[in-house]
């Protein structure tokens, strides 16, 4: 087998590995992790992804005006009574209008917040791929015959500016 045909082989197989890498590491991203557990964590999980209504970018769960408690009640109360966290969502966000939901749907429209990342670090990864390739390809450099004389001349020592007419470089330096 040649050099070549190792080589190529050797790049594909880092291609294969950084692709099952970064595939990997996007469906660990993806995959969840079954929810919170009691209800005491399922309410504020709900409540973090719910914004309190009087105050501007804070989250139900971490808010202390009047409001955020009174949604917070209502995720308890809703809890208790057997809703599913979807459900309590959607019914706040009835009352509320969507813009309390802080977590975009993932479909439609507001799906485009969840696709555009993933889609411009392929974008990138792939022009990274074709920037190589194409330096890769300019690389190479071959030494002509003049080129070859003229360092073996070095090496030997026949330079013309290496013989006992040259300057000695100053003293001190």
């Amino acid at each position: 087998m040649s050099t070549a045909t190792t080589a190529s082989r050797g790049r594909l197989v880092g291609w294969l590995a950084l692709a099952v890498v970064l595939l990997t590491a996007l469906a660990i991203g993806v995959i969840d992790d079954g929810g919170p557990r009691t209800p005491g964590e399922r309410a504020r999980d709900i409540a973090s992804s719910v914004a309190c209504p009087q105050c501007d970018g804070q989250s139900a769960a971490d808010s202390d005006a009047s409001a955020a408690r009174g949604v917070r009640s209502y995720i308890e109360e809703r809890l208790a009574a057997g809703a599913s966290d979807d459900q309590i969502r959607d019914e706040l966000a009835g009352s509320y209008g969507e813009q309390i939901l802080l977590t975009p749907e993932r479909s439609g429209i507001a799906g485009l917040v969840w696709v555009l990342p993933v889609v411009a670090l392929v974008l990138a990864f792939v022009g990274l791929a074709v920037a190589f390739r194409r330096w890769k390809g300019r690389s190479v450099v071959r030494a002509s015959a003049a080129d070859r004389a003229l360092v073996d001349e070095a090496l030997a020592g026949t330079h013309p500016g290496s013989g006992a007419g040259s300057a000695a470089p100053p003293e001190g330096s």
